[in-house]
């Protein structure tokens, strides 16, 4: 298999030097061939050292380590074999996206250690973030460790409740919450679920506000309280977006609470929390948002946002594993909350095993249910940590660059975006339609060393903070290949 040249290979080793020896048959991205000439490097055959070509690398100098990836094949577009006439491909258009990034505050040096915490990376390009994010060293780990203390222990319960705690303390912070205002369940669809049936619907105000942008799940549940007398509407969208005035003409006196997602789980589409939440308050609504496709990719301030209830689970951006979620409930909204849905866990104090008492805790705690998610908190904690460590304020950046970068990408060899070609109106996710089958193209992709993620119509293109334009510029050359087979 055939080395990759990158863009980061090209400004690690080429800046000292000026030049880049190559193997033979080694590929070479169309993004490192455009960086070698803005730095004005050279990359010249290997075979060239021998005739006295190529500079001598200065002595003492450690040679960079390169991520060759080489169990994937990448297309090259200037392999005549490759299947793609290049001459038909539309020139660029460095004006069709909005509110670009310039560049990752990221170095190169910071990307390679960032990358070997996710050891798939050398082997695959991890670009379904949107449904499952890549395994971390620290996270496998952190399950090994419950593992262990599970087969040395053979029952640890106060430990294993104690760390369910820690990952409560975690989210806590991400979202600059209380621990107090935070419950633990096991899925979005639990935590939407306990909301729901806390709520009171016998009165005049029992309309619950959805978007036709919500996860599925969402519309079931609040559906299916239709039987308990709530009255559910959804706003529409409208070419792909939520207008604010939508909102403005749904709303009324009526609404207990809206339902709202922060990106649309199809497109990427991300609505302006703040002014939504404005509109929704001012009828003397609650506002529950769906953070999944957000939380992880940037900062959340549910205080600054005035956010009354959210909820997201791990197994995204979050970087955990299925079966644990949490929801925030702002402090002073605590007790007109009486969940229906509940368990012990939920109560003032579940040891004391009052079987005829129901008794809630004072705290967020009243929307969990049974015995928490241990192996999955393990795992969120972790998750949640090396997000803290690496900073959700360059996470952001780094993403919000790579959207712009994959969005002008995709265009410029022609695919069709379905997502905002604006930066500021989307979070991670960059939607490209497909004809036919998207599942089928997501496991070609696969199959070709690709991850990515299917919905609807089109193939979802997630990055996270580990991720490179190298990555946009491979996902998009094989999603070029496969739709023109």
């Amino acid at each position: 298999m055939a080395d990759v040249l990158t863009s980061e290979d090209i400004r690690s080793m080429g800046e000292s030097s000026g030049e880049i020896r190559v193997s033979p048959g080694a590929i070479i991205t169309d993004v490192a061939r455009e960086t070698a000439e803005q730095l004005g490097v050279r990359i010249v055959p290997a075979d060239a050292a021998a005739t006295g070509e190529t500079a001598a690398r200065p002595a003492g100098e450690e040679r960079p380590v390169q991520d060759k990836r080489q169990p994937r094949q990448v297309l090259d577009l200037n392999d005549p074999d490759a299947g793609i006439e290049t001459d038909a491909a539309p020139p660029s258009r460095a004006g069709d996206v909005a509110n670009v990034v310039p560049s990752s505050p990221f170095s190169p040096g910071e990307m390679r250690l960032l990358r070997a915490e996710f050891p798939s990376l050398s082997a695959s390009c991890h670009l379904a973030n949107c449904s499952q994010g890549a395994q971390s060293r620290t996270v496998r780990r952190a399950v090994e460790q419950y593992m262990t203390n599970w087969l040395d222990s053979g029952m640890d319960w106060d430990y294993w409740v104690e760390e369910v705690g820690k990952a409560k303390n975690e989210f806590a912070g991400l979202i600059n919450a209380e621990p107090e205002e935070v419950a633990v369940v096991s899925s979005v669809s639990e935590a939407i679920s306990s909301v729901a049936s806390a709520l009171d619907y016998e009165g005049d105000k029992n309309r619950i506000l959805l978007t036709e942008a919500e996860f599925p799940t969402v519309g079931h549940v609040w559906l299916a309280h239709e039987k308990y007398g709530a009255e559910v509407d959804f706003v529409p969208l409208t070419d792909g977006e939520i207008p604010l005035q939508e909102y403005e003409r749904m709303m009324d006196e009526r609404t207990a609470l809206a339902s709202i997602t922060h990106v649309y789980y199809q497109t990427g589409y991300q609505q302006d929390l703040n002014a939504v939440a404005d509109v929704i308050h001012r009828q003397g609504g609650l506002v529950l948002v769906d953070a999944y496709q957000s939380a992880g990719t940037c900062e959340i301030d549910v205080k600054e946002l005035d956010i009354d209830l959210l909820t997201t689970g791990n197994l995204k951006y979050l970087l955990g594993v299925p079966g644990i979620a949490f929801i925030y409930v702002r402090s002073d909204l605590v007790s007109d909350l009486h969940p229906a849905e509940t368990g012990w866990f939920a109560q003032h104090n579940p040891f004391a095993f009052q079987v005829k008492d129901l008794d809630y805790a004072h705290t967020a705690r009243r929307l969990e249910g049974g015995t928490p998610p241990v192996t999955a908190a393990f795992a969120a904690q972790a998750g949640m940590q090396l997000l803290r460590d690496v900073g959700l304020n360059r996470i952001e950046k780094h993403i919000d660059y790579l959207s712009g970068y994959c969005m002008q990408s995709a265009l410029d060899r022609g695919l069709s975006v379905a997502s905002p070609l604006d930066v500021a109106k989307k979070g991670a996710t960059t939607a490209i339609e497909v004809p036919g089958d998207s599942h089928e193209v997501e496991m070609e992709l696969k199959r070709r060393g690709v991850v990515t993620s299917a919905r609807g119509n089109v193939i979802r293109i997630a990055p996270h903070y580990f991720n490179t334009d190298e990555d946009i510029d491979l996902a998009l050359d094989e999603l070029t290949r496969v739709l023109r087979r």
